[in-house]
């Protein structure tokens, strides 16, 4: 394809193929490679990835910068341009296709080899527009466009990875993705006074603004629900330590038999940033749940060992339950109840359980939830939207119940309204 050049690209028009792929290879030292359309390993993304591990930077990270350079490197594809040869116009287009353009519809693996066959939701053609929010929870479908936070992710991704190729010298010296203009040539934050807030300085030219969302928890009659849409054991052991623990969804997926302590009501996991682990409380029904699910799934053979994963599939050939397939488990409970949850809406209530018990100290919770900085913790203070309304509409009914009250007959020369108020009550 010719390159399309300055304002005379027309990018409504533009066909980014889904060409290369971003593959898994099951090695320590390289757990995924870019690979571009011919099957081959894209060089200056493994030599990124390699920085990436060198700084401690888990797997999953890896995978999530990965598809950011995959979805960029597509967007060149189209365009006919190498990735060293890119200017800020090629950037400035890539972050407006990205505001206009459809997410990739992912076809389910059942129909991978036949994709007109597929239903309409195996298509992933069943998303409803951006901003619809779900009859139950409120929470807005993601819709077909790309989200904002995917777009700005995907602008810190790429300034890092030519920052990266810029300071090796092996990439070009003017960074297609700069920083904001206010920011000029100066150091970030200089001569900054520690009585004031850091300004946000560091952000890139091309980074949208992320609205601020407060955690969305799950009301307790909808969890009760929830749970009792459940058709096993395992789920009903997985809800019960997620809501109550605290912990993320790929910590716990991750635990091995050894690591639940009933005596001490604790339970083990690999903390996702720093790598740590860390032993968190949690409830004794979670307890009971998970006893009832390992005596059951031992029964039909589920290996048995310290060393041994604590959660398995539930059919033969036994393998480790991994986080897609307990998120399939929770979207078909919500499918059940019209709702659109999330695994981490359960973090997202444990915290705010947590945090809202006055008794809990605030620094307790920073400490269960894995939190680097308390100011992390302190959004689960912020009531929630249900709880707001449910105050302001309490505020109206007093409002009414006050001005229909009868004015108080008002007092005879000469008596004195604290001593009135002392002997017959109210005001006067």
């Amino acid at each position: 394809m010719a390159e399309l050049t300055g304002p005379a690209r027309d990018l409504a028009r533009l066909v980014v193929p889904d060409a290369g792929h971003l593959a898994e290879t099951g090695e320590l030292w390289e757990p995924y490679q870019l690979l571009d359309p011919s099957g081959r390993s894209i060089e200056p993304v493994a030599a990124y990835f390699a920085d990436l591990q060198a700084a401690g930077r888990a797997s999953s990270t890896i995978r999530s910068y990965g598809m950011d350079l995959l979805r960029w490197w597509r967007f060149l594809w189209a365009l006919g341009i190498e990735w060293d040869r890119a200017s800020r116009t090629e950037a400035r287009d890539f972050a407006r296709w990205m505001q206009i353009a459809d997410k990739p519809l992912r076809v389910h693996w059942r129909y991978q080899r036949d994709p007109d066959t597929a239903k309409p939701e195996a298509r992933g053609s069943s998303k409803s527009p951006t901003g619809t929010p779900n009859s139950v929870t409120g929470k807005p479908d993601p819709g077909p466009k790309y989200a904002a936070s995917t777009r700005a992710h995907s602008e810190t991704v790429l300034r890092s990875f030519y920052d990266f190729h810029r300071d090796t010298g092996s990439g070009p010296i003017l960074n297609p993705f700069p920083l904001d203009r206010a920011r000029g040539s100066g150091r970030a934050n200089a001569h900054h006074n520690p009585m004031d807030p850091f300004k946000p300085e560091r952000q890139g030219r091309y980074r949208p603004k992320i609205p601020i969302r407060i955690p969305r928890r799950i009301p307790d009659e909808w969890f009760n629900q929830l749970f009792s849409a459940l058709k096993c054991h395992r789920d009903r052991a997985l809800l019960a330590f997620w809501v109550s623990s605290g912990a993320r969804a790929a910590e716990l997926l991750t635990s091995k038999q050894r690591d639940a302590d009933p005596g001490q009501q604790v339970i083990g996991v690999v903390r996702k940033g720093s790598g740590d682990y860390q032993q968190i409380p949690t409830s004794s029904d979670a307890f009971v749940w998970l006893r009832l699910y390992q005596e059951e799934a031992w029964r039909h053979g589920v290996p048995r060992g310290r060393n041994q994963p604590m959660w398995w599939t539930l059919r033969r050939p036994w393998r480790p339950l991994n986080y897609h397939a307990a998120r399939a488990m929770f979207d078909r409970a919500n499918v059940g109840l019209g709702a659109n949850w999330t695994l981490h809406d359960l973090r997202h209530t444990a915290a705010y359980r947590m945090a809202r018990d006055p008794k809990l100290p605030l620094t307790d919770v920073q400490w269960v939830l894995g939190h680097a900085s308390l100011s992390t913790t302190q959004i689960y203070i912020t009531p929630s939207k249900d709880e707001v309304v449910r105050d302001v509409l309490a505020h109206h009914a007093r409002r009414a119940r006050e001005s229909a009250r009868p004015l108080p007959t008002p007092l005879a020369d000469g008596y004195d309204a604290a001593s009135m108020s002392v002997l017959f009550g109210g005001s006067w």
